[in-house]
């Protein structure tokens, strides 16, 4: 069952010569703006209830007003949205909280605008300040709050009783870490009863962790809609590059997509793992020593090249990472036409799963500069336990337990 569905849905910011014009087109006349902007258009997708899905893009690519529109707070210029079932909505910091109520006094105002009755409000109010966790200060004016007690209220008040649709777009961003693991853990609790998310979040982490799906804008239109992990591949590349005509998604044979970005002045011509004696291998024992060999052709020349890589879980969340920048090992006047082979020695010690490595040849220790080639998916192996004892998670780090009685 469908509880969201945009269609065609668009919205432009319009200017006129006078407020008399602007009236006019309230009232449907025909009168044509002096100006006009489009932030959103042509955008349609369709939101299953349940269903997780995140909204990633870069600053200005439109997922603030698609958001506002979505919960009615803004009209848009064409299209329509239809929603099934009661939204609960952060889409700023403190959620128009006046300031110089006390907190106590803006979630009944917030709650009253929610639509729900006074007897509601009582009963629900010592749950909200319980998880807000701000103590005295419920009872203070807002403008003395930081921007964490702000969300801490803000979310509390939101999500106060089970909503069919929460929406929230990087206000948990604020927070301290104890209350961004808190709020997350009330929301994978909705999540198991049936509620349906649309969260705005740059923390591949979180989408990854909390969607089912995600999607992409860029410059106000939807180019990618899918499983997070190659959506977020897909953004990491937009950011690195600015220009999407540089950005290469090849299929691969287990069903995924590999996202692969840059110049090319240097290239990752093949990536493989090695025992100890020096066999290839794509299944590996917990803890076993591993050899990953990696070849690079260099194209042009080069005043500094490094070389870096990240490995993923099934999920794309990053597990371990670095570069030949904080190893202090970077190569310098590099000439085209050179081949390099790599050499990265580590021991296993990862839980058992799939997991999968993506590289990066940069000039700094960051792809922001010069993006020689940043690949996702460029090796995919599997952890198996053979022979340690029985553990759950990411990590395989063995403990020795002793226990005192007396």
């Amino acid at each position: 069952m469908t509880c969201l569905s945009v269609q065609n849905l668009g919205k432009a910011f319009r200017t006129y010569k006078s407020e008399w014009q602007r009236v006019a087109r309230w009232f449907g006349l025909p009168v044509k703006a002096h100006e006009e902007q489009w932030v959103l258009r042509s955008v349609t997708f369709q939101v299953h209830c349940g269903e997780a899905v995140g909204i990633v893009g870069q600053n200005g690519a439109g997922k603030s007003t698609l958001l506002k529109m979505v919960t009615g707070t803004l009209r848009p210029s064409e299209g329509h949205v239809e929603v099934h079932g009661r939204i609960a909505a952060i889409l700023e910091l403190g959620m128009g909280f006046n300031p110089e109520l006390t907190g106590r006094q803006n979630v009944w105002h917030a709650a009253g605008l929610m639509g729900f009755q006074r007897d509601q409000i009582e009963h629900v109010m010592p749950h909200i300040e319980g998880f807000a966790e701000i103590g005295d200060y419920f009872d203070h004016p807002v403008r003395t709050y930081s921007s964490g007690m702000q969300m801490r209220v803000a979310f509390a008040v939101v999500t106060a009783y089970r909503p069919e649709i929460l929406i929230i777009d990087e206000a948990l961003s604020v927070g301290d870490a104890y209350f961004q693991h808190k709020s997350f853990n009330r929301i994978r609790q909705f999540q198991k009863e049936g509620t349906t998310l649309l969260i705005v979040s740059h923390d591949r982490g979180a989408i990854q962790g909390l969607c089912d799906r995600a999607i992409l804008l860029d410059q106000g239109s939807v180019i990618k809609d899918g499983d997070p992990q190659e959506v977020m591949d897909h953004y990491n590349a937009l950011i690195a590059e600015k220009d999407q005509s540089t950005v290469q998604i090849t299929p691969l044979e287990n069903g995924k997509n590999q996202v692969c970005s840059g110049t090319g002045e240097a290239r990752v011509e093949s990536i493989a793992l090695f025992n100890e004696k020096n066999q290839p291998m794509e299944l590996v024992n917990v803890g076993t020593p591993v050899r990953m060999q990696v070849d690079v052709a260099v194209h042009k020349d080069l005043p500094s090249l490094i070389f870096g890589y990240v490995i993923k879980d099934r999920l794309g969340q990053d597990i371990y990472g670095t570069n030949t920048w904080y190893t202090h090992q970077p190569l310098k006047d590099v000439k085209g036409g050179q081949r390099l082979r790599l050499h990265i020695h580590f021991p296993m010690n990862l839980g058992p799963g799939s997991y999968s490595v993506s590289t990066a040849l940069v000039s700094t220790e960051n792809h922001l500069e010069d993006n020689y080639e940043w690949r996702d998916l460029a090796l995919v192996f599997n952890v198996v336990n053979l022979d340690k004892t029985v553990f759950v998670g990411c990590n395989w780090m063995e403990p020795r337990i002793t226990v005192e009685m007396s």
